[in-house]
């Protein structure tokens, strides 16, 4: 059986996954709806898909679409989810979760009422280290895991200036100044998503921007930030340790990696730069590379790029890597030449979320999985804003493993 689904938002992000769902063989007819109309009709057109709805209380109202793909600004994601899971659809959202702990409990609570699929599209679940570290965990490789790094190092002038002046109109600095602690979830997920556990506390420490472009500047933003790049060290559940960094002035080739980690347990540990990662137990240093690296599928002139910022083509023209062949496996054969992105996540993630909506599973960025990807890095933000103190994370509990399909159809 197929669903159909909406796509909500035609920005830069949202076509490569709209093309995606369009291929995949569980999605019938896909839809679109922007606040920007042409948008929309524009996305249609390039890719071939159903339609358009005039706004999302048009798609809502369509008793033809199954379930909607947000893909709009990042601090209207909590509202759209609730919006939509009220109205009996099935949700797939890109990254964050949400901007404020209520917001965050009222979708798990939704989930939980209506037995309807919530997935938060986390690119680093998918990232080839997280993968890596997953796969050595489980063989019990690491050992006890004690301590953990994630960093998400994507500096403005790679990228970001372009994004927001694209998403935010003339108003795109007060944007722009969006905390780097609400958007933890490329940082945060690759950790958790190799080594599963939850924060339980954190102290962060935030850096006041100093360049005067009007970017980070309390007076223009409507966040009232001037961190531009924070640092957060978190208590685990299991009593290991997890650091953060969320760096948005960095001199740093964030197209090359933007995300990066390190593990360290006793048996075994793993560190990555820029270019290079190594395996590491009591015997020596292995270089896993070549284990890492995704294989390009898209030139950087491919149609497919026409909207996105030339600094941020990498993200969108990687293919898989070694890594992924296990999980790679799975993919429908109408995606061999599919684009792909964030280092071969985007397949796998669209695939997660059409396979659960078919099958009626919880999917693997759940809504609770999502929850401790997202809610450390909330309260992280308010500890950096009382001067680092170290702050209580309230956990959400784990993921149900099925959730109760006979609420579906009470929705």
């Amino acid at each position: 059986m197929t669903f159909n689904l909406g796509i909500v938002g035609a920005g830069q992000f949202s076509g490569h996954f709209a093309a995606l769902f369009d291929l995949h063989p569980g999605v019938g007819r896909v839809s679109v709806t922007d606040v920007l109309p042409d948008r929309a009709h524009r996305l249609v057109e390039e890719i071939g898909l159903a339609g358009t709805h005039e706004d999302y209380d048009a798609m809502l109202a369509d008793p033809d679409v199954d379930a909607v793909a947000i893909f709009t600004q990042r601090w209207t994601h909590g509202p759209l989810v609730l919006q939509a899971l009220e109205a009996g659809k099935h949700v797939y959202s890109a990254v964050p979760m949400a901007t404020s702990p209520a917001e965050i409990s009222a979708i798990i609570e939704a989930v939980s009422r209506t037995g309807l699929t919530y997935m938060m599209g986390e690119t680093s679940y998918y990232n080839p280290a997280t993968v890596f570290v997953r796969k050595k965990h489980a063989a019990c490789e690491l050992g006890r895991v004690f301590y953990t790094e994630g960093d998400y190092l994507h500096d403005m002038d790679l990228g970001f200036y372009d994004a927001y002046r694209y998403s935010g109109g003339e108003a795109w600095k007060s944007t722009a100044s969006y905390p780097p602690m609400w958007y933890p979830t490329h940082s945060i997920g690759g950790v958790l998503g190799a080594v599963p556990g939850h924060a339980v506390a954190v102290s962060c420490v935030g850096v006041r921007d100093h360049l005067d472009d009007g970017v980070f500047d309390t007076e223009v933003s409507m966040f009232d930030n001037d961190f531009s790049n924070m640092t957060a060290l978190f208590h685990l559940a299991d009593g290991g340790t997890m650091r953060i960094n969320e760096f948005r002035r960095v001199g740093y080739p964030s197209p090359l990696r933007e995300s990066r980690f390190r593990f360290f347990g006793t048996d075994g540990s793993f560190e990555q730069l820029a270019t290079t990662s190594v395996w590491q137990d009591k015997q020596g240093v292995t270089d896993v590379s070549d284990q890492i690296a995704t294989r390009t599928t898209l030139s950087h002139d491919d149609p497919m790029l026409a909207d996105v910022a030339p600094s941020l083509r990498e993200a969108f023209t990687s293919g898989h890597a070694p890594v992924h062949d296990d999980d790679a496996r799975r993919l429908p054969e109408t995606f061999a030449h599919a684009p792909n992105g964030h280092e071969g996540s985007h397949q796998l993630l669209v695939d997660d979320f059409v396979r659960a909506v078919g099958q009626g599973t919880v999917p693997t960025v759940n809504a609770w999985v999502a929850a401790r990807f997202t809610l450390p890095g909330l309260v992280a933000l308010e500890s950096a804003r009382r001067g680092g103190e170290l702050l209580p994370i309230e956990d959400l509990g784990p993921a149900p493993e099925r959730l109760d399909a006979a609420a579906r159809g009470r929705v």
